[in-house]
């Protein structure tokens, strides 16, 4: 008997390790093995946004990933070492913010580039060394190892190429009437990719888009729960990813379940 009931309870603790879990959204750059979370993604699009919003050349996107990949693993934390928070992991009582402002990727990545810009010679510098300048982290050279991780995210996401960045999802029920959920990712749009035009039937059309903007769209669109992207003659799904329809979208356009 007591063969048999370790026998049970070790199939049992087999089947319970072997359950498949639900799986996470996953974003992709074609030819690379670099494989982020859709969250990890929306995070850096975030921080590509905010530095082509100020001008900035791409360096300033790279040594900014390269950073918060370092700090928080691309991700929005709340908690960290002794009070920091955030992608960037600032601290509110080195005068970063609020607790609020710094877990805010639009402000913590814009907070973090208003430091890079004050560096000497950041846009040539070795970047650890740029980096610690800003962050004055415990270990000044750990931001190094990213810069090639870094570079592929930055390139993907600035890319005026089609489809350097592809994720898949799978979108909740939708709840809600959908102009309201229209009107919401238009004020995602806003703050930052550009100039958002709600449409009926849930479609959130951009003024002014390119890919860098596309891109953005698909890496959030678990977040804003899009159900397709269109932008020139592609268009993508949760599901199928990026493909060429042959058909001009007229500018970018974001859809969302009805």
């Amino acid at each position: 008997m007591l063969v048999g009931l370790v026998a049970l309870v070790a199939l049992a603790w087999e089947t319970e390790k072997a359950s498949p879990e639900p799986v996470a959204g996953r974003c992709t750059l074609p030819g690379s093995d670099l494989t982020l979370t859709t969250a990890q993604a929306a995070n850096a699009a975030t921080i590509a946004a905010v530095a082509r919003s100020r001008g900035l050349p791409p360096r300033a996107t790279v040594i900014a990933l390269a950073t918060a990949q370092q700090e928080s693993r691309l991700r929005n934390l709340d908690y960290g070492d002794r009070d920091s928070l955030g992608l960037f992991q600032q601290r509110p009582s080195q005068g970063w913010g609020t607790e609020a402002q710094v877990q805010d990727p639009v402000y913590a990545a814009g907070k973090f580039l208003d430091g890079l810009v004050e560096v000497p010679g950041w846009e040539t510098g070795r970047l650890t060394e740029v980096s610690q300048r800003v962050q004055r982290s415990g270990f000044p050279e750990a931001y190094q190892q990213w810069e090639m991780m870094a570079t592929q995210l930055a390139a993907a996401l600035l890319s005026d190429v089609p489809a350097q960045l592809s994720c898949s999802y799978t979108p909740a029920d939708a709840t809600g009437p959908v102009d309201e959920r229209a009107a919401a990712v238009a004020d995602v749009v806003r703050r930052e990719a550009g100039r958002p035009t709600v449409r009926p039937g849930g479609v959130v059309s951009v003024a002014d888009a390119g890919w860098p903007e596309a891109s953005w769209a698909v890496a959030h669109a678990e977040r804003l729960q899009l159900t397709g992207v269109r932008f020139a003659d592609w268009s993508w799904s949760p599901d199928g990813g990026w493909t060429q329809t042959g058909a001009d979208a007229r500018g970018l356009q974001l859809q969302l379940a009805t």
